[in-house]
Order: C-alpha cells, then sequence, then structure tokens
C-alpha cells in the first residue's frame, strides 16, 4: 500500500487542502525561525531541506513528486523550525494545515495506522541515513544512495548531493568516476 497516496486521497475526498503554493527555483518555502503549521505533498519539483552550520549548508533531506514533506522539528513540537525547505527546481505544493491533519489522522483506527505506518517509513529512512554517514566511506555511502534513490541523481544538482552525502563536491566527482 501507498501510504502518501492513500493519505493524499482522503485529503481530497475531504477538501482539506489549505494552501497551494507554486515555488520558483532557490525560493523558499520555509525559513529558521518560521513555525511550520502545514504538511505539504509535492505535487511537482524538488524540495531540500538543510541547515546552515558555521556557513556551511548541510543537506538533510530531499522531496520529490508524491511524497510528503515539512519542518518535522516545527510541525511536530509547535517550536521554530531550525530548517531552510528550499526548491531545487519549480515546485507546486499543496498543504494541509496541521490541525486538520491531526484531526484526520485521529478520526479512525485506519488513518492512526496510516500515520504510524508513514512516522514508521521516515524513522526508518532516517536510520539508515544515519548508519550510512557514522558508518561507511564515501564509496559505500554513493552506492547506497544509489541503489536506494537513482532518480536522486537526475533530480538533484551534484554539489546538493554531495552535501547530503557530507562529502565535497570534488570528491562525489571522483567516487563517481570510479
Amino acid at each position: 500500500m501507498d501510504v502518501i497516496q492513500h493519505l493524499k486521497s482522503k485529503i481530497n475526498d475531504l477538501h482539506l487542502w489549505s494552501k497551494e503554493v507554486v515555488l520558483k527555483r532557490n525560493e523558499f518555502l520555509i525559513r529558521p525561525g518560521a513555525i511550520e503549521k502545514h504538511i505539504y505533498f509535492i505535487e511537482e519539483g524538488t524540495i531540500r531541506a538543510y541547515i546552515e552550520d558555521e556557513g556551511e549548508e548541510q543537506v538533510i533531506r530531499f522531496a520529490y513528486p508524491n511524497s510528503i514533506f515539512t519542518a518535522l522539528d516545527s510541525f511536530l513540537t509547535g517550536k521554530p523550525t531550525l530548517f531552510y525547505l528550499q526548491a531545487i527546481k519549480h515546485c507546486r505544493v499543496k498543504g494541509v494545515e496541521k490541525n486538520a491533519f491531526n484531526d484526520l489522522m485521529q478520526s479512525s483506527e485506519e488513518n492512526a495506522r496510516l500515520y504510524l505506518m508513514m512516522l514508521q517509513e521516515l524513522v526508518v529512512q532516517q536510520m539508515e541515513r544515519e548508519i550510512d554517514l557514522l558508518t561507511t566511506s564515501p564509496m559505500e555511502r554513493y552506492k547506497r544512495v544509489l541503489e536506494r534513490s537513482p532518480h536522486l541523481f537526475q533530480e538533484i544538482p551534484s554539489k546538493h548531493i554531495a552535501s547530503y552525502l557530507r562529502m565535497t563536491p570534488e570528491t562525489l566527482s571522483r567516487v563517481k568516476k570510479s
């Protein structure tokens, strides 16, 4: 079962969309300090989530069409986010207000189960990424990401992929060649 599509279908049926945003390349959906009050479904385009650390961008995640995305730290806690959410290329996203989304997720056992499945997928993805970053060589990180997300290399500029893999663009270029 495609959890994201199932959730999106329920939101469509109940007319819960409260926001539609079109972003040009490099425009921001959210910046640090803002409080995120929506969860978004990517209709088209690609978005990156990143933080700045000592003036350097550290890419944390990417979102593609048919995925769900938000500044999760702020969405869950109601506190200001630490993240930038920026369009890598032209994007169209639809948003559901946090309270409406939470009400939907709590309205039935099936919806609660879908929400749990979605969160579990996110946690597993994040754990795999952390393990990759902490225990593997640049070559192994590259291979694992290529295996898990081959479309990444068609959608995302190399400098962002390098940041995501915690290597320099030059190292990524050498790894790709070998």
